[in-house]
């Protein structure tokens, strides 16, 4: 999976790391690094004149379907990640989490679509009594 991004900070690291998780798929996550210099001069920022300041301090990595780093994450300059897979990590971890092959259990769990129009906000005082019931267009309570 790709999951290129403008986040630099260490929460995304978090996040690509849980994707990889969750889907049990290798994430390739790219992000920009960017000094001061990389901008026009007469550009203002918050960043300051110093034309070696760190604006966007990148954090590209490769990440396996366990969670674990096979490069990066790169904060130190620009780069070029590379790795070797191994994609039978894919179905070794689907043994222990797989959310659409045999955990999918149509006996126990079922997926209902209600496509009919609702409201997107109800409201309920203090005075209604009871769960509420839609009465010609309106909510009421019972």
């Amino acid at each position: 999976m790709r999951a290129p991004t403008a986040d630099a900070r260490d929460s995304w690291i978090a996040s690509a790391r849980h994707i990889a998780v969750e889907g049990r798929c290798f994430v390739l996550s790219c992000n920009q690094f960017n000094l001061r210099r990389d901008f026009p001069a007469d550009y203002r920022s918050g960043f300051g004149d110093d034309p070696d300041a760190i604006v966007t301090r990148g954090g590209s990595c490769i990440i396996d379907p366990f969670g674990n780093f096979l490069a990066g994450p790169n904060m130190e300059g620009e780069a070029i990640l590379i790795a070797e897979i191994d994609r039978t990590q894919i179905v070794r971890g689907k043994f222990d989490l797989d959310v659409v092959g045999h955990y999918a259990r149509p006996d126990i769990l079922q997926l209902h679509v209600d496509e009919r129009s609702k409201q997107p906000v109800t409201t309920q005082t203090s005075e209604t009594s009871g769960p509420l019931k839609r009465r010609d267009g309106d909510w009421d309570a019972e």
